[in-house]
């Protein structure tokens, strides 16, 4: 009666029963990766607690805890601990149905006969995510209880009382158990002793069909999982329930900045991003402040600060500083005067140090990213950084991989965080809750050197720079296959290919003379901002020639009964296509990048390019939009129906292969509808 699911699992590779208990602290520490109305959790204490009578909890790790996984930060002493939750434990254990703390069945019994009756117990909160319109549904609390002999874990919901004492909420009672059938073969099963009473409320406690199917199935696969993650887990320096409550506070403040939006970006990505970048941010300095004493609010200079809303929100929340960035936004002058914005270029060098500011920030800082760790140190021994790389940059121009067992990605965060090591800085890594696939901030808090030193660490630091000009040199001269002398005036003189000695200490001057900062003005280079007549009269030159080359092809076309042939023409490659088109088009294009690729592969209605060659598109070959398409998708595509004319009905001389009616495409003036400004909306699941 009480079966919510089993699977069966296959253990090819002896990951079983360990695989079981990680997939466990999975669901423990991180339930919002099965439960996605759940923002993470809380582990509160955890350790080992008696199964017999009376008795405190005495376990090696007994902590209690105000944030995630790795919120060791507010750990009290381990003594304070084992009496909090054997006080927990006391209380709750003679509350089982079966009372005398046995468990109703079929849940497995804890213990085993012949040995020490001892369990591990977890005490957790969920918290849940914010709900649109709303504030988020409260915490629940839960005992999760592992009995390692028997394969079980059982979860006891928690309900506080009047006076201030936890009752376990019995209707809700699960558990996870781990079955070995044979040799490779084991089951995995979730249990719950009331079912008929299972109360869901929709976020902490989804229907039974949920935690038989969806979350099961994720515990099976996790359990056999041999593929530890390259990253530390997410928001594991700071407390998760803090989190939860901050950002959902600044989220309901900002979220109308989604509706002003000026620039081309995606509003909804970006304003989200920076109120859960400032989130992190926000708490990590009240944390800082906390351990350190200080009563005033760190300052702060963000190098590269782009849209500036980052800055705006930090300097809101009562953080003095500013944000420098090559380019000004259009966005900037939304923010008023409160919000401190300067259009400058950061030369790394003796001009642009921060001796009174507190806290450097790189998010998505590009060629600046490496340098902000040096910056920082140089500036006082109390600056400190925080930066979260995206593009891959080296002191002097584009990162070059060096090692192939690593992800490009990884290899540039041990890259950039080997660079704060040098420079003296105690380098902690987090994940941030935002949404893109960089999401590893690199952080300089403390340093590892006492301040008599500091003349010490610049001359590391000098020299670590120059070693890294030196090997870019080399590598240089390994790709393209030349010497120095004869071309100084290549990329390798830009990574400085005669290094004079100590160039760097040059006083008064930038420490790389060969840097490059970004581009002041944006340069357009994907065919987008060619003329249209120019876009339109290549698009019909190249058709034309695919539809006249010989052999042509024909494709049977059958509307309403009556046959006809529909040229589809020839396919050519590039080459063949660049050939036959006058030399200053050609010029033009190649002005661009892509260059006469991306400008037909832009124009999707008309050509399809398949492994470098050029084919006319026959839209009666494309393949239906699939039922599981996504909601937004399916709207957008619903949206941009029949509000641009159609090529083939104009140009081609069969005309279009389709009716109109099945065109997505207007044939026609009066067949055209209005475009409207299609503004995208968030995909809630």
């Amino acid at each position: 009666m009480g079966l919510l699911g089993a699977a069966a699992v296959r253990d090819g590779g002896a990951a079983l029963p360990h695989g079981f208990w990680a997939a466990v602290r999975v669901w423990l520490e991180k339930p919002q990766v099965a439960n996605r109305r759940l923002c993470g959790a809380a582990i509160e204490a955890e350790g080992t607690v008696p199964l017999g009578e009376g008795g405190e909890a005495s376990p090696p790790l007994a902590a209690v805890r105000g944030g995630g996984s790795g919120a060791g930060r507010e750990v009290r002493a381990a003594s304070a601990g084992a009496a909090e939750l054997g006080r927990l434990w006391r209380e709750v254990r003679g509350q089982l149905p079966a009372g005398h703390g046995h468990l109703p069945p079929p849940l497995t019994a804890w213990g085993g006969p012949g040995r020490r009756s001892e369990l591990r117990a977890v005490l957790r909160t969920l918290l849940p995510r914010g709900r649109p319109g709303g504030p988020p549904a409260p915490p629940t609390k839960e005992l999760a209880v592992q009995d390692v002999y028997n394969g079980t874990v059982t979860f006891l919901p928690l309900e506080e009382n009047s006076e201030g004492k936890y009752q376990i909420k019995k209707c809700n009672i699960y558990q996870i158990q781990l079955t070995h059938v044979k040799d490779e073969e084991w089951s995995l099963s979730i249990v719950a002793p009331f079912p008929e009473d299972w109360f869901s409320d929709g976020i902490a406690y989804p229907k039974l069909a949920w935690l038989g199917n969806e979350l099961l199935s994720k515990l099976a696969k996790w359990s056999v999982e041999q593929k530890p993650s390259e990253f530390k887990s997410t928001l594991s320096l700071i407390s998760v329930a803090k989190y939860s409550k901050v950002y959902q506070n600044l989220k309901e403040k900002y979220k109308e900045m989604v509706k002003v939006w000026p620039e081309v970006t995606d509003p909804e990505k970006f304003v989200y991003e920076d109120v859960a970048i400032a989130t992190y941010l926000l708490i990590l300095w009240e944390e800082e402040r906390k351990e350190k004493g200080l009563t005033k609010k760190q300052s702060f200079v963000d190098l590269g600060c782009g849209n500036g809303l980052l800055v705006h929100i930090l300097n809101n929340e009562g953080h003095s500083g500013r944000g420098i960035d090559v380019r000004r936004r259009k966005i900037w002058d939304m923010y008023g005067p409160e919000t401190h914005l300067e259009e400058s270029t950061i030369m790394p060098g003796d001009s642009h140090l921060f001796p009174d500011t507190d806290w450097l920030i790189g998010n998505h800082s590009d060629e600046l990213t490496p340098w902000i760790p040096v910056i920082a140190a140089r500036s006082s021994y109390s600056c400190c950084y925080f930066v979260l790389p995206c593009c891959f940059f080296d002191f002097h121009g584009k990162y070059s991989r060096r090692q192939s067992k690593k992800t490009q990605y990884r290899e540039y965060l041990d890259f950039v965080a080997e660079v704060g090591s040098v420079c003296g800085f105690h380098v902690e890594e987090d994940c941030l809750r935002i949404p893109s696939t960089k999401r590893v901030s690199l952080i300089g808090k403390n340093r590892i050197y006492p301040p008599a030193e500091c003349a010490l660490i610049d001359k590391q630091i000098t020299q670590y720079i120059n070693n890294r000009q030196t090997c870019a040199v080399v590598m240089c001269d390994r790709r393209v296959g030349f010497n120095h002398k004869d071309h100084s005036d290549g990329l390798c003189k830009e990574a400085g290919s005669e290094l004079p000695k100590n160039e760097t200490e040059t006083a008064g001057t930038t420490w790389m003379p060969g840097f490059q900062p970004r581009e002041k003005v944006v340069q357009i280079k994907n065919c987008a901002s060619l003329p249209r007549d120019f876009v339109d009269d290549v698009v019909l030159n190249v058709a034309n020639l695919l539809l006249n080359a010989t052999p042509p092809k024909s494709c049977s076309n059958t509307h309403g009964g009556n046959t006809n042939t529909w040229n589809q023409g020839e396919s050519l490659s590039l080459k063949e296509v660049a050939e036959h088109l006058n030399k200053e088009t050609l010029k033009r294009l190649k002005s661009e990048y892509g260059g006469l690729q991306t400008l037909l592969k832009n124009n999707h209605q008309v050509f399809e390019v398949l492994n470098g060659r050029i084919h006319i598109r026959d839209w009666r070959k494309e393949k239906p939009s699939r039922k599981t398409k996504p909601e937004v998708k399916r709207h957008l595509s619903a949206e941009a129906f029949k509000t641009r004319l159609c090529w083939f009905f104009i140009h081609h001389p069969d005309g279009c292969s389709l009716p109109s009616e099945s065109c997505p495409y207007a044939h026609g003036t009066e067949d055209l509808r209005q475009s409207q400004v299609i503004k995208k909306k968030k995909h809630l699941q």
